[in-house]
């Protein structure tokens, strides 16, 4: 039988590669690749039809690597195997990949895993992610109710201890104290909103959402910023709670508002809103066919390197008198929606991305 008809008879038993985001490639024991995946295609960029019959070992930039490997694998040496490696892009671009090299259903098919490291390393983070921010929620849940009851009896007594006193600096005493329970309250109050508010689901328009946000941010800032929109307008409504996605977005924002003050006063303060559909992709250990992508960008001082790793964590601010709520009631709204908030900040320009899921 013809290499060729071998071929195009052996893709049809494939075609469910296209549905991962991975990159899988099929190849004879003798390194011919029998077939490509979608994904494979783009990462490369070259056709299906240019890289079926060739040489798989080409598009690495150590041939001689998978050559070993598929031997190993000829002669039964492993089951399975991975090391890492360099693919060759069109551009002569290096993609660093984990290769994972399997024997396939068929008696002379290997099956070709290969993970961009990137992407490795970005579903560790988003691990680590989920893991502190469920920690940080019942960390959250009990401090707060252990702060609630004691604050009751000091704001109680301070009350009590007042009406006693004569002394007008005495008095003085009692309101400061006051003053303080109150404003801790405040503070407990909003640790505990998002576990206590109910989750009221509707369809949910994205760019709604941005155009609220963005009227909220010009009347508090009316000068001296401007608000760039880079819509795609194909993006379908989903479903989910549009006030806690106004909120979510509205903190970010804000956020980049308060650290641009600087360009503010130069006249150049800028803050985009980009919404993109993104394909095929994972996080929070999830495949989606198909994902929303809203980034807020800002040209501002970027996130400072001493906290960049903690910005979500309660109680960190990066600005002097911030509670360090904005982000981590983000995060939480967020992740109520199945979806992941990443940022990607230098000096001169800062990236939140919200991913949820569509439908």
């Amino acid at each position: 039988m013809a290499f060729g008809k071998k071929a195009a008879g052996a893709t049809p038993r494939f075609q469910s590669f296209d549905l991962l985001s991975t990159l899988i490639a099929v190849v004879s024991t003798n390194g011919s690749v029998l077939f490509a995946n979608a994904a494979l295609e783009d990462a490369l960029g070259t056709s299906r039809r240019t890289l079926e019959g060739s040489q798989f070992g080409a598009c690495f930039h150590e041939p001689h690597v998978l050559r070993t490997a598929i031997d190993g694998a000829r002669s039964n040496d492993f089951a399975t195997l991975r090391y890492e490696a360099f693919l060759r892009r069109v551009n002569h671009e290096l993609m660093p990949v984990q290769v994972t090299l399997a024997q396939g259903d068929k008696t002379g098919e290997l099956i070709i895993e290969m993970s961009p490291l990137e992407q490795q390393v970005r579903q560790d983070r988003e691990e680590r992610l989920l893991d502190q921010a469920q920690a940080n929620k019942e960390l959250i849940r009990n401090l707060a109710h252990e702060i609630k009851n004691p604050l009751g009896g000091i704001r109680g007594a301070a009350q009590l201890l007042q009406m006693e006193v004569e002394s007008r600096d005495l008095i003085e005493y009692t309101q400061v104290i006051i003053h303080e329970a109150d404003r801790l309250q405040t503070l407990v109050d909003r640790l505990l909103a998002p576990h206590r508010r109910p989750h009221v689901v509707g369809d949910v328009n994205i760019h709604e959402v941005c155009e609220r946000v963005r009227s909220v941010i010009l009347a508090e800032f009316p000068r001296d910023l401007h608000i760039e929109r880079d819509f795609d307008v194909s993006i379908p409504e989903f479903r989910g709670d549009r006030e806690q996605l106004i909120q979510a977005t509205l903190n970010i924002v804000h956020n980049a508002a308060q650290a641009l003050a600087e360009r503010r006063a130069a006249g150049d303060a800028q803050i985009t809103f980009k919404t993109r559909i993104a394909r095929q992709v994972i996080f929070n250990k999830q495949w989606y066919r198909l994902a929303l992508e809203l980034h807020v960008i800002d040209n501002g001082p970027g996130v400072p390197d001493t906290i960049k790793d903690r910005i979500f964590y309660p109680l960190v601010s990066g600005r002097e008198g911030g509670t360090g709520l904005g982000l981590t009631l983000a995060q939480t709204f967020v992740q109520q929606h199945h979806g992941v908030i990443e940022c990607d900040s230098v000096p001169g320009r800062t990236d939140f991305k919200i991913l949820i899921p569509l439908p």
